[in-house]
């Protein structure tokens, strides 16, 4: 592999070793202004897209131990990727897609498990991830608030019986 090639799949390699998560689309029919608004866009979300050489990217994916593409990858393809949660890159994707009816999802991958492009679709449907943490901590604090309630109710019914005879006397 000449140097110029070793260097762009270090940085492939690099990149993945970095992001939990990267997704596939195929970006062909973007105009260059429409793929650069699609970047600026996974910027906001804390991603990125790059145009990818394929069997480069092939080659780092299997350096990185991410996964073995075999060939899954053919065309114009960009890689999408960033340090952050997958829904927001995936919704950002979705969004763009149903407003532009490009780029096409391919698939993608969560660590090392493959996703098909329905299940990134799902994702992106989810709601953000502070929102799902702030909802398991309230599923939690509930049983909690309820047992605290219940011990403090037959004490409050005795003190009301106390302070009831305590009047009466």
């Amino acid at each position: 592999m000449r140097v110029e090639k070793k260097f762009i799949s270090a940085e492939y390699v690099t990149r993945l070793s970095q992001s939990p998560y990267f997704l596939v689309v195929d970006y062909r029919g973007l105009t260059v202004a429409q793929f650069s608004e699609l970047r600026k866009r996974l910027r906001g979300a804390g991603a990125e897209a790059h145009v990818v050489k394929n069997n480069l990217f092939r080659i780092a994916a299997k350096e990185a131990g991410v996964a073995d593409l075999g060939d899954s990858l053919a065309g114009q393809l960009a890689v999408v990727s960033g340090p952050k949660d997958i829904a927001a890159a995936a919704k950002v994707i979705k969004t763009y897609q149903s407003e532009f009816e490009k780029p096409k999802l391919q698939f993608g991958y969560l660590g090392s498990r493959a996703l098909k492009a329905d299940e990134v679709r799902a994702i992106a449907d989810l709601p953000p991830l502070t929102e799902l943490q702030s909802k398991i901590l309230g599923v939690l604090q509930a049983p909690a608030q309820k047992l605290a309630a219940l011990i403090n109710t037959p004490g409050s019914q005795v003190a009301r019986v106390i302070k009831a005879k305590a009047e009466k006397a």
